[in-house]
């Protein structure tokens, strides 16, 4: 029977205006040049499809597409169009794009269903396997579709739509589930149960006839085969012959379980399309459902490979299983088009490169565009590491990067590592761990953000401080957010971060000229603020470090045009300061430390010194007439920037006078300015940063354009059940934790300690919040001789001189913190390393 198995494709094909990258309705004549036994009209004029003559073998299968998509690249050359085979075209738009081909079916579609045929600006590749026998195509159908799955993960190729990012390596699936006939099969017996169905369809005027059973798989309409229909127009060729392959085994696969009698067991509806939706969501990123009656999640390469194996005798016997094989290692390698979609705009933030990138792989060779650099054999690559792609080869910002570092033999590492940690040592780049002093190790790959995603986090960073700001500012001040219930006195006031005496201060004063955020990326590299840090936060001196070290240690490394130098923001620091302490003082800027036992006494050091601060202790600081002095020279002191390893208010002098009180007494009559202001961890707390984005709304009347973690508060009864129930999924925290202490990454953790959390926040509900584990992105880290993939986040900050539009300024200056082996937990204190930061921005 699997002599019977012959292969057809049709292919839609987007027409793109070369110049302007945008979609040409130009269908209608290009077609005129064109046989009509192979090219066909679509729904819009800005389509093409493409028919296959019936061919034997996945060889004469690729050979006939490249030869359909060459006769219309020649064709609309002429015209200075291109042609992209890809689900949803980067730059279009169904608002102005749709122009509908003229014919009196598509019409009568377009006045019966309205914006649902307008928003059908997409592609798919139709591949028709052989089956003449209608009710042995029907029982095929319905036993295939719980693989289809994967099919559309490996076809994925529309992640944008309406020139935006959709959050979905397939939204065109989403967008064609929305007509009324589409989806898996219905449970049926034979061939005349299929066209009674749709007898009936066509009797209700749902549907205007029977071509409109868009189902995921069908018995074609017009030829003896069986159509599968879900996948994506794919503009890798191969990509197309690795589907075409795999359902074609799929079928055999069937007819065998049908030959021996096997029952056909359907997997209830809703979990197919739940599977159907995790495909269309992740692609070959993140996760699809194992399609077992009760299916789990498993990352999409392994489904790939067992999918591979599992047909593998029918892929044998097909004379198929080697080429299918290295296809489907081929494709788990690049990622899917909607993966290198992605990457090209993270390079760039300039759709028409990611026109330009699907044009060239659909014009390109059937494999596609070959890779710049070599993999690295070694490195066990996985979605979301922000350098190295699927198949072990760096992505474009790392190729000069990782070609060079992969040059250094073991030796070579040795002697690099040891001058880094003698820098270290020289430097005094330490950070103390319980009590103990220990060097801040700093790796020798460098992390990349580029132009494009600095002017994202940039906007989105000063964004989010102007609204903090204003949010103290407020809370201290008059209380509208308290009076408009946006949140409760008791979310303030007895929160842990809240001080009384800060209601005493000027309400002129900035209270967090100084804010630090914690960026996460996940597996899509999608950025999220994790945390808001208003305190005290540390990080600025030891990316400067960082630098300083790397361009020792390794100075011919290639750097980017554009390269963001850290030490630039030392005396932005300073202006800032005086611009709070007002520019007419002549008073000292201090930086109050806990001296040599403070956890980052290096960066006290460093920020004094290089930005002409005086550094000071408790002993150096007194109260005279109303002012914060100096006790040697007796000077006055303008600004008093707080990095104390205890509360301000608890600050005493070595004899014991309450030096800390006094010091608040004085900033609250104007005397002195505190940098950053007792009292500002009510905005830091991790209840406040669930309501961040309606502070901005609040405060800006604006939309966040950086997202936060979903966070769930514990002292609410709904979300507390969902938390407790889900304890060993969520990651839980202390409201008012900081450095990484109390937190517990439920995925993580043991059994003993889900049941002492869960002990915990019953206890003291308000004491706690949850939030979604982020899969953080991997960054190649040296571990002994070798690059490792760890867990990463990303420390920036903000300068804040007042809440208007101006007043607050994103330095590019990024710590990047690295996790131990098979860790989450990035923070220094913890454990954690760090890395150079290179910041690229558009002069």
């Amino acid at each position: 029977m699997a002599a019977e198995l012959t292969l057809g494709a049709e292919e839609e094909l987007h027409l793109v205006d070369r110049q302007g990258r945008t979609l040409s309705a130009s269908a209608p004549q290009l077609l005129s040049r064109l046989p009509e036994t192979n090219f066909s009209a679509e729904l819009q004029r800005s389509t093409v499809e493409t028919n296959t003559e019936v061919v034997k073998g996945l060889s004469d299968l690729r050979e006939e597409i490249v030869r359909l998509r060459r006769q219309v690249i020649d064709a609309a050359a002429e015209d200075g169009l291109g042609i992209a085979a890809v689900g949803t075209a980067p730059r279009s738009s169904y608002g102005s794009d749709f122009e509908l081909t003229a014919t009196g079916r598509y019409g009568r579609m377009q006045q019966q269903y309205r914006l649902l045929v307008e928003e059908q600006l997409i592609c798919g590749t139709q591949i028709h396997v052989g089956v003449s026998d209608r009710d042995l195509a029907i029982d095929i159908a319905q036993r295939v579709a719980r693989d289809l799955p994967i099919l559309l993960a490996l076809s994925a190729s529309s992640p944008y739509w309406n020139e935006q990012d959709t959050g979905y390596a397939s939204i065109r699936t989403i967008i064609w589930q929305r007509w009324p006939t589409t989806g898996p099969l219905p449970v049926l017996a034979s061939a005349a149960e299929y066209d009674t169905l749709l007898s009936d369809l066509v009797r209700s005027g749902v549907i205007a006839d029977a071509g409109m059973a868009y189902f995921d798989v069908r018995p074609s309409s017009h030829a003896p085969t069986l159509e599968l229909r879900i996948c994506d127009a794919c503009p890798v060729v191969d990509d197309a012959i690795l589907v075409a392959g795999l359902f074609r085994a799929m079928v055999r696969a069937a007819e065998q379980e049908i030959e021996r009698g096997a029952p056909y067991v359907p997997v209830a509806g809703p979990l197919h399309r739940a599977a159907t939706w995790q495909a269309a969501r992740n692609g070959l990123t993140g996760t699809l459902l194992d399609p077992v009656v009760h299916p789990e999640p498993v990352p999409a390469a392994d489904a790939v490979r067992a999918l591979v194996a599992r047909l593998r005798p029918q892929l044998e016997e097909l004379g198929d299983y080697q080429e299918v094989a290295e296809l489907a290692m081929s494709t788990l390698a690049r990622g899917s088009s909607a993966d290198r979609q992605r990457a090209v705009f993270d390079e760039t933030g300039n759709l028409d490169d990611v026109m330009d990138l699907v044009v060239a792989e659909t014009h390109g060779p059937p494999g596609g565009l070959p890779p710049h650099v070599p993999a690295l054999r070694s490195y066990p690559a996985r979605a979301g590491d922000e350098a190295i792609g699927l198949g072990s080869r760096p992505r474009a910002a790392y190729e000069g990067i990782i070609g060079q570092l992969r040059e250094v033999d073991r030796a070579g590492l040795v002697e690099l590592e040891a001058r880094r940690d003698a820098w270290a040592e020289r430097e005094g780049l330490t950070v103390s761990l319980e009590g103990e002093t220990n060097s801040f190790e700093v790796d020798l790959v460098p992390r990349v953000v580029n132009t494009h995603e600095w002017a994202t986090l940039r906007e989105g960073l000063e964004q989010r401080a102007r609204a903090l700001e204003a949010f103290l500012e407020d809370v201290y001040g008059e209380g509208r957010v308290l009076r408009d219930g946006v949140v409760t006195e008791a979310d303030v006031v007895g929160c842990p971060g809240w001080l009384e005496d800060a209601r005493r201060l000027p309400r002129s004063a900035v209270r967090a000229p100084v804010m630090g955020f914690d960026l996460v990326r996940n597996s899509r590299g999608e950025w999220r603020v994790l945390e808001d840090n208003l305190r005290n936060p540390s990080g600025l001196a030891y990316a400067v470090a960082a630098r300083e070290m790397l361009d020792e240690v390794l100075p011919d490394l290639p750097r980017p045009d554009g390269l963001a130098d850290p030490a630039a923001a030392f005396p932005v620091l300073a202006e800032t300061l005086r611009a709070c302490a007002g520019e007419s003082g002549t008073g000292a800027l201090a930086l109050l430390s806990s001296g040599s036992s403070s956890l980052s006494w290096y960066e006290h050091q460093r920020l004094a010194a290089e930005a002409g601060l005086v550094l000071v202790g408790s002993e150096d600081l007194g109260v005279r007439d109303g002012q914060v002095r100096l006790v040697d020279g007796d000077r006055p002191v303008d600004a008093v920037y707080v990095r104390l390893d205890v509360k301000l208010e608890e600050l005493e002098t070595p004899d014991g006078r309450a030096l800390g009180q006094e010091i608040i007494d004085v900033a609250a009559a104007g005397n002195v300015f505190l940098a950053n202001a007792p009292g500002n961890g009510v905005a830091d707390d991790k209840a406040t940063y669930r309501v961040v984005p309606e502070l901005i709304g609040y405060y800006l009347d604006e939309r966040p354009l950086l997202e936060s973690v979903p966070t769930y508060r514990t002292d609410d009864e709904a979300e507390r059940r969902i938390v407790l129930d889900r304890v060993d999924e969520l990651v839980t925290k202390p409201v008012d934790g900081h450095g990484g202490h109390g937190v517990l990454i439920g995925p993580l953790a043991s059994a003993a300690e889900i049941s002492e959390r869960r002990r915990a926040i019953i206890a003291e509900p308000q004491a706690w919040v949850a939030q979604e584990t982020v899969s953080l992105s991997s960054h190649p880290t040296f571990s002994g001789a070798s690059l490792q993939p760890r867990r990463v986040d990303l420390r920036v900050f903000v300068l804040v001189t007042g809440t208007g539009p101006g007043e607050a300024r994103a330095v590019p200056v990024g710590l990047t913190r690295v996790a131990g082996p098979g860790s989450l937990v990035v923070n220094s204190t913890q454990g954690g390393g760090g890395k150079d930061t290179w910041i690229v921005v558009d002069d």
